[in-house]
């Protein structure tokens, strides 16, 4: 079982992710639909499929490198909020891990962790605002958790994504107080925040990435 992750891990998780997201593009387009301008799916797969061809040109020989070149990538060709926070996840992922082509289990909780400062940095958002960190904060703080109990990377990938489902789930009978849904007021309630239906994708990607690795 792997005690570590790559940099051909960390790209295998994008692929993961642009994959997974171009599978549920349409559900993540009508969830928008119920509290958006609907394109959060289509927004995503564009992003992510840019995303992964920058991370698939090889080059990238350290973390950093790899995960900085994935976070502009969405900074600059994912329109609506998604572009911004997803991309300023990466960066902030990036810059946590630094210059190294492997990432132990702490490296890649604290990376986490920073990526996910870098979203509440740039969203403003707090725990049951309704956004894609009802999904995230759950999952690193699972993940943290887990490894403080002796999991190993894979376990604690696992329970992070774990984790990232249940706080999607947890979003919706919230009334949104962030971002376009914030509109609807009480409307919005009922309904499955995209942002976090995609970030718990995200997770998902990560522990299959990490649980392949493992084999």
């Amino acid at each position: 079982m792997t005690a570590t992750i790559d940099t051909a891990v960390l790209t295998a998780w994008i692929l993961r992710f642009r994959d997974v997201i171009a599978e549920k593009q349409e559900w993540l387009t009508e969830l928008d639909s119920a509290v958006g301008d609907a394109d959060h799916g289509a927004n995503m797969a564009g992003g992510m499929q840019a995303a992964a061809e920058k991370a698939q040109e090889g080059g990238a020989a350290t973390a950093d490198e790899l995960l900085k070149a994935v976070g502009m990538t969405l900074v600059s060709s994912v329109g609506g909020a998604s572009g911004p926070l997803y991309g300023t996840f990466f960066l902030r992922m990036g810059m946590a891990a630094g210059a190294v082509s492997q990432l132990d289990a702490s490296a890649l909780a604290a990376a986490l962790r920073a990526g996910l400062d870098g979203v509440v940095a740039r969203g403003k958002a707090e725990p049951g605002d309704k956004t894609m960190f009802d999904s995230m904060a759950p999952a690193v703080d699972a993940l943290e958790a887990a490894l403080a109990d002796g999991a190993s990377i894979a376990e604690a990938t696992e329970a992070a994504a774990t984790a990232a489902g249940t706080g999607r789930d947890a979003t919706v009978p919230l009334v949104a107080r962030k971002g376009r849904s914030s509109y609807l007021g009480e409307r919005s309630a009922g309904h499955l925040d995209p942002g976090a239906a995609s970030t718990a994708l995200l997770f998902d990607a990560l522990a299959a990435a990490i649980a392949d690795a493992s084999r």
